[in-house]
């Protein structure tokens, strides 16, 4: 007899405890990046330099910057446990400021700063304060300040305690607001060998901290399916994308009779630089936006940036530094004004958000921000981490334009655009002096471009035409020889540095890109300046042509790889080689005399795509007549870069 159960009574059915209505979950992995301001105290009588802080008093950090990584556990009462890794790093010195201070023996500085931190917080609905506090580490140097560029250094151990409020923006993104206080132990500096007394380098450092992290979830980097994990909608109206870039390079002895102050060592040199960027925008309005690029840089190019006027790296900024230092290298407000009609869309990407714009439209930049952003660009010669390395092919190197060391200025852009041609224009800052890490707006630069955009055969080109004018304190060629001739015991640096007053340099360039069938496209350029007046900025080069061609991979199954071939033949005014023969020293260049030959250069690279993200480049560059100088090399360069976008 088959028997039939009663169904179970509702009442008679086990109480389920109801399920934690949570807005966000903390639980999980997660890296991010950080930015802020610090202030130090690094000990009695320890002399620190003082670092940049751009709109903040400087101090013995300055601004700061870095990464960090850790892991979250949220429990049922909200409670979040965590343990997180960062690191920071200080600013370049603030020269300005050096340069007001009193001469003294030596100083010290603070290169950064890492923790090891466990994390006490309460997620409450996106938000989650905490107080945080663990291990700390850091290394201090010593400058001497004789002439010698001696630098002693040591690691020093220490412990941290600080308090932070994080918030759960869209996406996977937190953003955070964090303080730390780090307390490092004692070191004792013996400083007798150079006949100094020793000190005490104590650092008290405090942090203030702006960041963003990517949450991961339990599963690093492949959240499981049917991941319950509470996830915010994602927004257009900010991005943030990263690149990082490592670039070594060398080359063997080349034939080197004699060098000077400024010369390519002639033995043989490998040397590296590394950056890491931020790019972060936001849509603050219809057509307004706001747009900051931290950057890490590190390493020195070879020679320190000195030696041939097509310098073969253009990572390697004139500021190298041993630790990374941090930068906010663009800052800036962005308005477009759409005057109707066809519109066009804009991808996603760095420094460019989502969207849909007028093909017709005006637009306005102020900030800080690189010429090159804007101005002579070029789709197969532009990217120092993409394409071509040496300065003479990325850029129109005839065009001295206004920088500070790491190549950016302050100003105001604007542009008129329409769908075959536009027309552009800067107003910006130029260094106080030549080589100069300090902007002024007392003297300025100016630069119009023109773009005309065409088809020839169904295939895509443009060519750019540009004018430039500059105001800088600079000295002038042949016054400083003349003077020089009156007295050939006077040193000609010295003269020229006596002479420097407001002077303009001008110029012009001319920019063409042209694809020629498929995945192939053509470019050459031609830049001139005046000649008469000291290099403010870019390089020691009155004259420039360039050109070549970029090949894509899909003519052998691999459509992400790119080869370039190309070539650059540089020149100098007759007072700029007679001033260098004179045993003048330039930006990059000066042997301590000159046999003048075009400085000419190939360079050919093979860009292999390894993943979606990462790329690995092998590089040969050529340089004949380095500095302008038959008596030495030729040059052979090799280099190997590897950069990551994300």
């Amino acid at each position: 007899m088959l028997a039939v159960e009663k169904p179970a009574a509702a009442a008679d059915l086990p109480v389920k405890a109801p399920a934690l209505n949570r807005v966000y979950d903390w639980t999980g992995f997660y890296i991010g990046g950080h930015f802020g301001y610090g202030g130090a105290s690094l000990g009695a009588a320890t002399n620190p330099l003082p670092l940049e802080s751009i709109f903040f008093p400087h101090s013995p950090t300055g601004l700061i910057g870095g990464y960090q990584t850790g892991y979250n556990r949220e429990l049922a009462n909200h409670v979040v446990l965590g343990v997180e890794a960062d690191a920071s790093f200080t600013s370049p010195t603030d020269q300005a400021a050096v340069g007001r201070a009193p001469q003294v023996p030596f100083n010290t500085t603070l290169d950064y700063v890492g923790t090891l931190r466990g994390r006490l917080g309460y997620g409450y609905g996106r938000w989650m304060p905490y107080v945080t506090g663990g291990f700390a580490w850091g290394h201090t140097h010593a400058d001497i300040n004789d002439g010698s560029g001696a630098i002693t250094g040591h690691y020093q151990p220490g412990w941290t305690a600080g308090l932070g409020l994080e918030f759960a923006v869209s996406g996977n993104w937190t953003a955070k607001l964090e303080y730390d206080y780090i307390d490092l132990a004692r070191q004792a500096y013996d400083l007798s060998s150079f006949g100094l007394p020793g000190i005490n380098v104590d650092p008290r450092i405090h942090l203030a901290k702006i960041g963003l992290n990517y949450q991961f979830g339990d599963t690093l980097w492949k959240p499981a399916a049917g991941d319950a994990k509470p996830r915010l909608p994602e927004s257009d109206d900010w991005n943030v994308h990263a690149q990082t870039t490592f670039l070594p390079q060398g080359y063997p002895a080349f034939r080197s009779p004699y060098a000077g102050q400024n010369s390519l060592p002639g033995g043989g040199q490998l040397q590296a630089t590394w950056t890491t960027t931020a790019f972060l925008g936001v849509r603050l309005w219809d057509g307004g936006e706001f747009y900051f690029d931290p950057e890490l840089a590190q390493g020195f190019g070879l020679n320190g940036t000195l030696g041939v006027a097509g310098f073969p790296n253009g990572e390697a900024q004139k500021a190298g530094a041993a630790f990374p230092k941090i930068r906010p290298q663009r800052y800036y407000f962005k308005q477009t004004w759409g005057l109707g009609g066809e519109q066009e869309d804009v991808a996603d990407g760095p420094n460019q958000l989502a969207g849909k714009r007028d093909i017709d439209r005006v637009t306005l930049v102020v900030g800080r921000f690189a010429i090159g952003d804007f101005f002579d660009n070029n789709t197969y010669a532009h990217d120092p981490r993409a394409d071509f390395m040496n300065w003479a092919l990325w850029e129109s190197a005839a065009y001295d334009f206004p920088a500070d060391l790491p190549g950016y200025t302050r100003g105001a852009y604007v542009e008129f655009n329409r769908k075959d041609w536009a027309i552009r224009g800067a107003y910006v800052e130029v260094p106080s002096q030549p080589n100069s890490d300090i902007l002024t707006f007392d003297t300025g630069g100016a630069i119009v471009e023109f773009e005309e955009r065409h088809t020839i055969f169904d295939q895509p080109g443009k060519v750019r035409v540009g004018a430039f004018g500059n105001q800088g304190v600079t000295g002038n060629y042949n016054q400083a020889l003349a003077i020089e001739a009156t007295d050939p015991a006077q040193d000609i640096n010295t003269v020229m540095a006596s002479i420097r007053h407001v002077n303009p340099k001008y110029g012009f360039y001319a920019n063409l890109e042209q694809q020629v069938a498929k995945d192939v496209g053509v470019f050459a350029r031609a830049s001139w300046n005046d000649g008469q007046n000291e290099i403010l900025s870019f390089t020691d080069i009155d004259r420039s042509l360039s050109g070549g061609v970029s090949i894509k991979g899909s003519y052998w199954g691999r459509p992400n790889d790119t080869v370039g071939i190309g070539g650059a033949v540089n020149g100098l005014s007759a007072g700029h080689r007679d001033f260098l023969a004179a045993g003048g020293l330039g930006l990059l260049i000066g042997d301590g005399r000159l046999n003048y030959r075009p400085e000419q250069i190939f360079e050919a690279y093979y860009a292999y795509q390894m993943t979606k993200n990462f790329s690995v480049t092998a590089d040969y560059q050529f340089v004949n007549n380095p500095a302008y100088n038959a008596d030495r090399g030729p040059v052979s360069i090799f280099a190997c870069r590897l950069h990551g976008e994300f």
